[in-house]
């Protein structure tokens, strides 16, 4: 009986087996080639896996051939978590063999089906180890921030312990780092902040209540010639509710909204000229109850009429520049008429305590129309929000090739 060769994808195979088997059990004719129970086909196989308790060179593909008598219809490769090995079937069906590397250290099982030169099919189940890469360099993932409870918009960061810099490497890497949220959130995406850093977020803000867990499946993905993935601890944080801040700095006042419900007006005072606060979405960072804040460290010359040394109470932090909501009592007279801080957000002492009190990290902090520049997207806290989705996206390695923008310095001082 003579069968023409067919090329089967790896992905989706169990299922062509499955099918055979049920032909077998739909054939009922004794002398059809498929009611027949599939024959051990290894000694029509060859394979260059290890023998006895040798363990494979992870670097090197796997490769399945046939002899003459026969010829392979179909192979599935799985490792210990159940991932798929992509492997490619020649048209003659005498060599299958990997198109992307196997992992390190990790148990591999390799189903092969075959038939010889009358039809009959044969069956064969390979399992091997892979051990350690010849030149082996780890590449670990240290997901961010700390566990705990945050606002809805702080994003989830990737620090990578090497820079990644090519972009199908960037592609392995992306694919194999997981951000999962219950609520579901809407979409999600990785983007390059640069060669070792990466920040994911939903298309919108985190559900309220949420649980979000990032992990990393790389370990033993072989990443670039010489690196490979290493062992890396994932990260679970929660979120409250929705808390956003909007300032106003043309009239003067910020407008505080728990889950879209205004629950507080306060009146306010931004940057004066020359000193402008930035426009935009912050993400709050951090509270400090106290901090001393000079004109010297954002480059203002000791005695000069803009110089300033002051001891500054109930500090939200929005930059890592030193751009804060903070309690200002020497402007009470200006808050909610006029613009004179020289760059935060200034309140009384007691709206600043009750601000410290009602927002955590991960909070919205947004400041609208001032004359100031628009906030860094990325290098000066977090600004990802400012960035649209369409251009997130393009930060992404398995979306778009493009460069990610580049990272822009911040001073890291505070400003009053």
């Amino acid at each position: 009986m003579n069968h023409s060769p067919r090329i089967v994808s790896v992905v989706g195979s169990s299922v062509l087996v499955a099918a055979l088997g049920a032909g077998v059990t739909a054939c009922g004719s004794s002398g059809h080639p498929l009611s027949a129970q599939p024959y051990d086909a290894a000694s029509q196989i060859t394979f260059n896996g290890p023998e006895g308790k040798k363990k494979a060179d992870p670097d090197k593909p796997l490769e399945i051939t046939s002899d003459d008598e026969g010829r392979i219809t179909d192979v599935t490769a799985t490792d210990a978590q159940g991932r798929y090995v992509a492997g490619e079937l020649s048209a003659d069906g005498r060599r299958w063999h990997t198109t992307t590397p196997l992992a390190a250290e990790t148990t591999y099982t390799v189903r092969v089906s075959t038939e010889d030169e009358d039809g009959a099919p044969g069956r064969k189940v390979l399992t091997f180890e892979t051990g350690k890469p010849t030149k082996e360099k780890n590449l670990k993932v240290t997901f961010g921030p700390k566990g705990g409870k945050y606002g809805v918009g702080q994003p989830i960061t990737a620090e990578l312990n090497k820079p990644i810099k090519d972009p199908a490497a960037r592609a392995v890497v992306e694919r194999a780092l997981k951000v999962e949220s219950q609520p579901a959130a809407d979409g999600g995406a990785w983007y390059w902040v640069d060669s070792k850093t990466l920040h994911y977020r939903p298309e919108k803000y985190w559900p309220t209540g949420a649980t979000i867990t990032a992990r990393s499946n790389l370990k033993g993905i072989k990443v670039t010639d010489s690196l490979w993935g290493g062992e890396s601890k994932p990260l679970t944080i929660t979120t409250g509710d929705r808390i956003e801040a909007i300032t106003d700095a043309a009239s003067h006042e910020m407008t505080v909204y728990r889950n879209g419900e205004a629950i507080n007006e306060i009146p306010v005072t931004t940057g004066k000229p020359g000193f402008e606060t930035r426009n935009g979405i912050k993400v709050v960072l951090g509270k400090e109850y106290y901090v001393r804040m000079r004109g010297t460290s954002i480059g203002i010359s000791e005695g000069s009429s803009d110089s300033y040394d002051l001891p500054v109470y109930y500090a939200t932090r929005v930059t890592w520049s030193g751009e804060y909501v903070h309690a200002a009592p020497w402007s009470t007279g200006s808050q909610g008429a006029e613009n004179v801080s020289h760059g935060c957000t200034g309140m009384s002492t007691d709206n600043a305590s009750w601000f410290f009190d009602t927002v955590r990290e991960g909070d919205i902090v947004k400041v609208v129309n001032s004359n100031g520049e628009d906030m860094d997207p990325f290098g000066n806290g977090f600004g990802d929000w400012n960035v649209s989705w369409k251009k997130w996206q393009e930060g992404s390695a398995l979306t778009n090739s493009k460069k990610p923008a580049p990272v822009q310095k911040a001073r890291l001082s505070p400003q009053v």
